[in-house]
């Protein structure tokens, strides 16, 4: 079967909130609050690009993509994540062609970078680079990256704030 990457339709909020909670269960850096984080962002109009992996119309993994303000100023940046996979599917490049795609559709929108915390061993297969200069407060360094999208794009540094359901469900 083939895997398809799409944008996220109202019919699949049930199964991406699903894949959520599978998906962050026994996660170790999780309070497994995945799932209410993204319908805030849905909610709160606040998702600049939701993905969906479906292979014969089962969900099997998502990737949102949201602003982010560089000290206190929007700056074309957006934050990914989360990024989750169907733990039996997990391993199998459906996380990695999510990412890709992503990518790919925010050059093609003009987004000038992306900001993220996760595993810079996995990350750094998509060009996400620990900086240094920016900051997110609470997170430790080693887990902030940042990927300029677009040559021109201004060079940032500062603090990084994703958006307020973050804090409350992050």
């Amino acid at each position: 079967m083939t895997l398809t990457i799409r944008p996220e339709q109202p019919g699949d909020h049930a199964a991406v909130d699903s894949l959520l909670r599978a998906a962050f269960a026994d996660h170790p850096h999780s309070r497994q609050t995945e799932h209410l984080l993204v319908s805030a962002l849905r909610e709160e109009g606040a998702l600049s690009l939701a993905l969906v992996a479906e292979e014969a119309g089962e969900v099997l993994g998502y990737l949102a993509a949201s602003p982010v303000t560089i000290d206190g100023a929007y700056l074309g940046w957006l934050g990914l994540g989360p990024l989750a996979v169907l733990p039996a599917r997990q391993r199998a490049g459906i996380g990695s062609a999510l990412a890709e795609a992503c990518l790919r559709r925010l050059r093609a929108d003009g987004v000038a970078g992306c900001v993220l915390v996760g595993d810079p061993a996995y990350y750094a297969r998509f060009g996400f680079v620990v900086d240094d200069t920016l900051v997110f407060p609470g997170i430790p360094a080693q887990y902030c990256q940042a990927l300029r999208l677009q040559p021109q794009a201004v060079a940032v540094r500062g603090e990084v704030a994703f958006h307020p359901a973050f804090t409350r469900f992050g």
